[in-house]
Parts: structure tokens; C-alpha cells; sequence
């Protein structure tokens, strides 16, 4: 008799692959003041950290769209949580090894980013490789996991901090290391599924020589850059608003924003067989425009926290939202097309947050004028899904 295959392991894997990925983005940034003091690291330099993690995430997916299918999920999914774990466990040791510890710091980022462009291109073909109903709904439920893995990383090592302080920020970086050591061996033993039959899918070229193709990876863009946006600035925001400490502002900015998009990721996931998934993006981008403006326009800082935490349940079902999307419109796209869509989504993560900065730093330092202009992506968005549902309301053949 034939083992019935145990899809809920595979689940799991892709649950703690999310997670893997927050600790990725999420963690190194607590430690640039450390950085800065005990190695005597300038702040132009440790700008160099997240430039180089996104810059080298972009170049994983747009290299996975040749190697991936070649190789095989398994293969590739495992060597995405080898890299996170050794790039974290490096990030202990290879500074103090190193006679320039920078270069230890970006050695340690580049191979964990590897791991995250991995995890970001693999884990959600995966789930939709699996015989589960209700794709749309597991989608948003599994994207929910990189909040919360976010939300963990905040509140754990902000606890660590306070209780063993800083200077031990070492182990705290192995301990972190354990998420995705332990998850290698869940995704060695755990069902994958091809999302196509071999030679079913469809070739790059013809990816690029369809129209649906773009709309989708503009809608990506925005997604990506929607959610960004808001996300990296929270913590300034809220600081700059408030008039709080950095450690309250973490708290009451990004925190509360992944918080917020964690829970709105998690009632799509249980209410989606009863809503539209096209109109829910719509209400969503509106939704996401408003909170834009509150944060940008309004003068009381109440108002402009409520538009920064608020913005997470708007921002929360964009990026998996795009993709079903994409999987229903185009369910030939293969792994090329959730590559695709993932160096979107990178592409606009890295691009929004700078120009919010940049037009900030040309109006003597204004961050509300830099969200205010930041409200094109929800806009163009809303535009784009019109097209969408008024257009390609059938799958290409």
C-alpha cells in the first residue's frame, strides 16, 4: 500500500522558511549602532549592509529563473536554509577573524541573502505546487508568517538586549541561526511537488511576450513598494511624530505595522472562499491611500501612528494577493514567473523606501512630503487592478 504523503510537513517548512527570511531582513539592522561602536564601522559604510542584502536578493531571483527548474525545489529550497544559517553563525565569527571586520559583516550578509532570494523565489511555488484547497487563502495565511517571524525578531532581541545587553549580541545571532539550521532537515524529508510537468511550462520569452505578464509584475512593483515604503520609515516616522525614543518608536512603527498585516494576512486566509480576491486588493489599495495621506497630511501624531499601523492590514494581502492572482491568470507561468514576480516585488521594496528618502533630504528633511509622494505606488496599484478585472478576466491559453 502506497504512503499517503503528509502535505501538512511540507506547510510547516514553508511556514518556518518565511521566518528564516524575517530574521534575514530583520535582525542585522538592530545591530548597526553595535556595529558602529565596537568596530569603529561610519554610518556610510553600514548603509552599504541593506544595499547589499537587497542588491544581492534582486540577483538570486533573477538567477533562479535559469537554475532553479535544472536543479530541482528540493536541492535549492535545502541550500536556502544552509546559506541563512551560515551566513548568520559567520555574522558571530568571521568579523572578530577578519583584520577588517566590515568585510566579515558583508561576507556573513551576502550568503544569507543568497538564502532569503531563495526563500522568496521557491516557498510560495512550492505551496502552490501542494493539493490544497483554497490556494488563496493558505497563500495570505503562509505570507502572514513573515510578519510574525518579523514581530519576533523585534520583540526577542529587544528582550535579549535589555536583559543580557548588546555586548552579547553574538549569541543571540546563533541562537537565531537555529531556525533555519533545524529547518533544513524539514524540507530534506518533507513532500515537493512540481508546480508544472516537465516541458508544460511556459519559456521566459513567452512570459515576456505577454501583456498579462507586465500587468502583473507592475502590480508587484507596487506591492512590494506600497508595503516597503511605510515599513522602513516607521520607526523615523513614529520617532520624528511622537517624539518618542528609538526603542519606544521600533515598537510603535515597524512593530506594530507587521502586526497589523500579520492579522489582516491571517483573516484573508480564513475568510477567503467568501470575498473576491481582485475587489479585496482593490478595497485594500484605497484603503492604503488613505493611510498614506493621514500619515503624510494630517498634523496630529496620533492620527499619522494610526495611518502608519493601519497601513499594515492594507499593505498585508498585496504581495500574496499578486501572486494567486498570477497562478489563476497565468497557471502556466512556472517557476520563472514567481521568479519574476519576486525581483518585482525587491525591485520595488528597494527602490521605495530610498526615494522616500531622497525627496525627504530635498525638502530639508520632511519625511511626510516623501510618504505623501509615496502614495503613487497604492495609486497605480488601484489602476492596475482596474485594467485587470475589466481586460484579463480569462487565463491565457
Amino acid at each position: 500500500m502506497t504512503k499517503q504523503k503528509n502535505y501538512k510537513k511540507t506547510l510547516i517548512a514553508c511556514y518556518l522558511g518565511f521566518v528564516t527570511q524575517a530574521i534575514a531582513a530583520n535582525f542585522t539592522p538592530l545591530l548597526f549602532v553595535t556595529f558602529k561602536n565596537t568596530y569603529e564601522i561610519g554610518f556610510e559604510k553600514i548603509a552599504l549592509i541593506p544595499l547589499i542584502f537587497y542588491l544581492t536578493q534582486l540577483l538570486i531571483d533573477l538567477a533562479a529563473t535559469k537554475f532553479v527548474d535544472k536543479i530541482g525545489y528540493r536541492i535549492c529550497v535545502i541550500s536556502s536554509q544552509v546559506l541563512s544559517a551560515a551566513g548568520l553563525v559567520l555574522m558571530a565569527i568571521l568579523p572578530e577573524l577578519l583584520v577588517t571586520p566590515f568585510i566579515g559583516i558583508l561576507i556573513s550578509v551576502v550568503l544569507y541573502a543568497m538564502g532569503s532570494g531563495l526563500i522568496e523565489v521557491l516557498i510560495s511555488p512550492i505551496v502552490e505546487a501542494c493539493p490544497f484547497e483554497n490556494k488563496e487563502g493558505m497563500m495570505s495565511l503562509l505570507h502572514s508568517f513573515y510578519c510574525w517571524g518579523a514581530v519576533g525578531v523585534i520583540l526577542g532581541s529587544t528582550l535579549f538586549f535589555t536583559v543580557f545587553g548588546t555586548g552579547n549580541w553574538k549569541i543571540l545571532t546563533l541562537i537565531w541561526a537555529i531556525v533555519p539550521l533545524l529547518n533544513t532537515f524539514n524540507f530534506i524529508f518533507c513532500p515537493i511537488e512540481r508546480l508544472t510537468e516537465n516541458g508544460d511550462s511556459m519559456r521566459t520569452g513567452q512570459l515576456f511576450r505577454l501583456p498579462l505578464f507586465w500587468l502583473l509584475i507592475l502590480l508587484m512593483i507596487c506591492s512590494g513598494a506600497s508595503e516597503a515604503s511605510m515599513a522602513q520609515w516607521a520607526s523615523a516616522f513614529t520617532e520624528l511624530a511622537m517624539g518618542v525614543s528609538k526603542s519606544i518608536g521600533d515598537l510603535a512603527g515597524p512593530c506594530l505595522f507587521a502586526v497589523f498585516m500579520g492579522i489582516s494576512r491571517i483573516l484573508y486566509g480564513k475568510m477567503s472562499e467568501k470575498l473576491d480576491l481582485t475587489k479585496t486588493m482593490l478595497a485594500c489599495g484605497v484603503l492604503c491611500v488613505i493611510c498614506y495621506l493621514m500619515a503624510s497630511l494630517s498634523s496630529m501624531p496620533i492620527i499619522g501612528l494610526a495611518g502608519c499601523a493601519l497601513c499594515g492590514v492594507s499593505v498585508g494581502i498585496m504581495w500574496p494577493g499578486t501572486i494567486s492572482i498570477s497562478s489563476q491568470k497565468c497557471p502556466r507561468g512556472g517557476t520563472a514567473m514567481f521568479a519574476f514576480l519576486a525581483l518585482a516585488g525587491d525591485l520595488g521594496a528597494t527602490v521605495s523606501p530610498a526615494m522616500v528618502g531622497g525627496i525627504s533630504n530635498l525638502v530639508g528633511g520632511n519625511l511626510k512630503i516623501g510618504l505623501l509622494v509615496a502614495t503613487a505606488f497604492p495609486l497605480i496599484l488601484i489602476l492596475g487592478l482596474i485594467v485587470l478585472h475589466r481586460k484579463f478576466n480569462r487565463s491565457p491559453k
